[in-house]
Parts: structure tokens; C-alpha cells; sequence
């Protein structure tokens, strides 16, 4: 009974040590499951923000690109209407649709710019997480079946035979050093992927900050200048030349229309010379043929040189007033331009 005692417990204990899991030695890995999920999931919030930064940013130059093209209607329109007004608002409104114009080409200029430095980096970004992310799956491969193989020297090594024991410890020692060099390699290319993006997101947003700067610093120095030029239009210039034009078309239209509705006949002038000898004389009533010639030039004398003063006097007016027009129109084109015709 001793005996089977004995051995019944040398059987048991036999049993035991064969029962036994192995034990995995985990201080071999130098990277976890944690931070595998950790890896995963950088790569998985870039790909998702820079993928919604990238459509945001392409809608807005669209959406710039869309302004661009109403801004060009509006100044199209405002040099059609500019031609129907009178010459000061003429010049005015021809001048700003020129910087409007000018505004529009920085802001051609500013989608030409966002497109490139901007939404063309986000673009790339897309294959740059699929590659990281291969690269990824791959290390992450490689580390699993390490892992396994670590296991199955494990069990080699706790059954501690003894014509294989040289064997599993040399394997093992190198399935950890493949394991090691698979984890340093994928913790390398997710610490490589990181400082490139934050070095990437800084960058494009930089661009972004420089572009819309420049547009809007440009815009700013044209739409100063405008705004200025728009401040010395002189409203009561156009005023009185719409005046002018409603004096001058309404008295040819009364006329015009009374002519055309009730026929009228001129009385004729009568001469001087039958002015003088019809005329009664208190004095005398008898005149010499001598005194009647006399009379009659000195009448004709007169009549001539009252015309001729008459006909200076309007050609002066004449001349006065074409040099007021002239000057009118002439002196804004003088001293008003637009910005874009100062800088061409």
C-alpha cells in the first residue's frame, strides 16, 4: 500500500506538471495590444479629419470660385448702367467697376493658390493613411505570428527534455528578436507618420492663413482707394446736367406740338422804309428826298451794328459754355481714376 501510495502520488504530481499552461514571458515584447489599438486609431482620426478638412476646404474655394463669377456679372452691369448717366457718375461707376474687376482677378489669383497649397496636400493625404496603414497591418502581422511562436517554444521549453532543451532556448532567444525588431519597426513608422502629419497640418493651414491674408490685404488697398473716389463724386454736377437736358427737350416739344395742332401764319415785318414814310410827323408835313436818304442810313448804320454786337455777345455765351461743358466732363477723367488704371 506504500507502494501504491507512492506511486499514486508520483503519478499524480506526474499529471500536474503535464496539466500546467505555459507561461508567456511578455517582458520579450516591447509593444502591446493597447498600444497597437492606440497605433490604429492615429491612423484612423487622420484619416477621417483629413479626409473632412479636404472637403471642406474644396467646397470653400468652390464656393470662392462661384463669388469670383458674380463679382464679374456685377461689374459688367454697372458699366452698362454707368452709360445711361450723366458724366460724373459715368466716371465713377466706370472706375469702380475697373477695381471690381481688379478685386476679381486677386480672387482668381486666391482659388489658383487654395487649390494647390491647400486642398491638393489634403487630397494626398488619402494615400499616405492607406500606405501607413498597410504598413501597419503588416508589422502587426508579423508581431502575432512572433507571438505565436514564442508560445510553442514556451510549452517546448517547460517539459524540460533534455535533448531538446539547447534547442528551444536558442529558438526562442530568436523569436524574440524577431518580435523586438517588428515592434521597433512599426513603432518607427506610426512615431514617423504622426510627425508628419502635425508637420503636414501646419503647413496647409499656414498656406491657407497666407493666402486669404494676401487676397484680403490686396482687396483692402482697392477697395480704399474706391471707396475714396466714390466719396468726391459730385451729385449736383449730374443734377444740373439732367436739368439742362429736360430744358432744352421741352420747349421744342411745346412748340412742336402746338405747331403741328393749330395752323399758324406769321404777320409780315414791316420795313424801315415804309416805317419812315408812313410814319405822321408832327414837326413837318412835308420831307425832302435829302432828309429821307439821311434818315435812312443813319437807321441802317445803327440796325447793322446792334446786330453786329448782338452776334458777339452770343458767340461769347457760346463759347463760355462749351468751355464750362468741356471743362465739366474733362476735369473728373483729369483727377479721378481707378485704382487698376493707376497701377497698369
Amino acid at each position: 500500500m506504500g507502494e501504491d501510495g507512492f506511486g499514486e502520488t508520483d503519478r499524480k504530481e506526474q499529471k500536474t506538471s503535464h496539466a500546467e499552461k505555459p507561461v508567456m514571458n511578455y517582458d520579450l515584447l516591447p509593444v502591446s495590444d493597447a498600444q497597437l489599438k492606440s497605433m490604429e486609431l492615429t491612423i484612423s482620426n487622420a484619416e477621417k479629419y483629413m479626409g473632412q478638412f479636404c472637403t471642406l476646404l474644396a467646397s470653400y474655394t468652390r464656393k470662392t470660385a462661384k463669388l469670383r463669377d458674380k463679382a464679374d456679372a456685377l461689374v459688367q452691369q454697372l458699366q452698362e448702367y454707368a452709360s445711361n448717366e450723366g458724366p460724373e457718375f459715368r466716371i465713377c461707376m466706370k472706375n469702380f467697376s475697373e477695381d471690381l474687376a481688379m478685386v476679381q482677378d486677386y480672387r482668381q489669383a486666391e482659388v489658383e493658390r487654395l487649390e494647390t497649397r491647400v486642398v491638393s496636400p489634403l487630397k494626398a493625404y488619402g494615400n499616405i493613411v492607406k500606405t501607413k496603414r498597410a504598413d501597419l497591418k503588416r508589422f502587426s502581422a508579423d508581431r502575432i505570428r512572433e507571438i505565436k511562436e514564442l508560445q510553442r517554444l514556451e510549452k517546448i521549453r517547460l517539459k524540460n527534455p533534455a535533448d531538446r532543451q539547447s534547442i528551444a532556448e536558442t529558438n526562442v532567444q530568436k523569436a524574440s528578436s524577431n518580435a523586438n525588431r517588428s515592434s521597433r519597426q512599426m513603432e518607427e513608422t506610426i512615431m514617423e507618420f504622426q510627425r508628419q502629419k502635425l508637420c503636414d497640418v501646419k503647413r496647409i493651414f499656414n498656406e491657407f492663413i497666407m493666402v486669404e491674408m494676401l487676397f484680403h490685404s490686396k482687396a483692402l488697398e482697392v477697395y480704399t482707394h474706391t471707396f475714396n473716389n466714390l466719396e468726391t463724386m459730385d451729385i449736383d454736377k449730374d443734377l444740373e446736367f439732367f436739368r439742362n437736358q429736360i430744358q432744352t427737350s421741352g420747349p421744342v416739344l411745346e412748340n412742336s406740338a402746338h405747331i403741328s395742332g393749330v395752323p399758324q401764319y406769321s404777320s409780315p415785318i414791316p420795313s424801315p422804309l415804309y416805317t419812315l414814310t408812313h410814319q405822321p410827323s408832327l414837326s413837318s408835313p412835308t420831307r425832302t428826298t435829302g432828309q429821307l436818304k439821311k434818315t435812312l442810313s443813319r437807321t441802317f448804320r445803327s440796325q447793322q451794328e446792334i446786330d453786329e454786337e448782338e452776334e458777339e455777345e452770343d458767340e461769347e455765351e457760346e463759347e463760355d459754355e462749351r468751355y464750362d461743358s468741356e471743362e465739366d466732363i474733362e476735369q473728373p477723367q483729369t483727377f479721378r481714376q481707378s485704382y487698376a488704371a493707376q497701377v497698369l
